[in-house]
């Protein structure tokens, strides 16, 4: 069963935590709306709280697999005409500039609620899947990078699975044809919750 949330309070999956809505492109029309309306009434609650919404698209273009993010800002960009987007293919947030965007936010943003946008590794059955979850982002978890924990709500589109070979090197076998049906998904799931919420 779906759980809903409306709270305001290259990443390794772990186990599921409380608070995940998981889809991917078989997922029923209802369900995916559910979860569109799930981020609709999130943003709404956002703003009439006087808090600006910011996505926050983390990864590099570099590899195939860490590319999530950045393209599904790019989308975001283009498809919703949405302004307050951070990471795309022509300006990646990633470990090197983490800290000076997320600083950024914080000065440019009243009271910002940040939803980000990241890659994970997972089961080879999840491969496909996106998780919406409820609670900061840790990025970096899977190439074992400390970067500061980010965001109040996150999106990881699980682009490949774990193994005992190097995750760097996951990352670049990754198919581009994955990352693109997931960052196509995601930027879908935030352009019609932002229409709805605006409506």
């Amino acid at each position: 069963m779906m759980n809903t949330f409306r709270r305001h309070k290259l990443h390794e999956v772990a186990p599921k935590p409380k608070n995940t809505l998981q889809f991917n492109e078989q997922t029923a029309p209802e369900a995916l709306q559910a979860i569109i309306d799930n981020l609709s009434a999130i943003l709404r609650d956002a703003r009439s709280e006087q808090r600006e919404v910011v996505y926050l698209c983390i990864g590099s273009d570099r590899y195939i697999g860490d590319s999530l993010g950045p393209l599904t800002g790019s989308l975001i960009v283009e498809n919703a005409k949405i302004e307050r987007v951070y990471g795309t293919l022509e300006e990646p947030i990633h470990a090197f500039n983490l800290k000076p965007a997320l600083k950024d936010i914080q000065k440019t943003y009243h009271h910002p609620l940040i939803i980000c946008v990241d890659a994970s590794l997972g089961a080879k059955e999840q491969v496909g899947d996106v998780l919406f979850v409820d609670a900061p982002l840790m990025p970096g978890k899977a190439l074992e990078r400390m970067l500061p924990e980010t965001g109040d709500y996150h999106f990881q589109g699980i682009v490949n699975y774990l193994d005992p070979l190097p995750t760097s090197q996951f990352l670049n076998d990754t198919r581009l044809h994955t990352v693109m049906k997931l960052s196509r998904l995601i930027a879908h799931v935030i352009t019609e919750s932002e229409q709805q919420a605006s409506q």
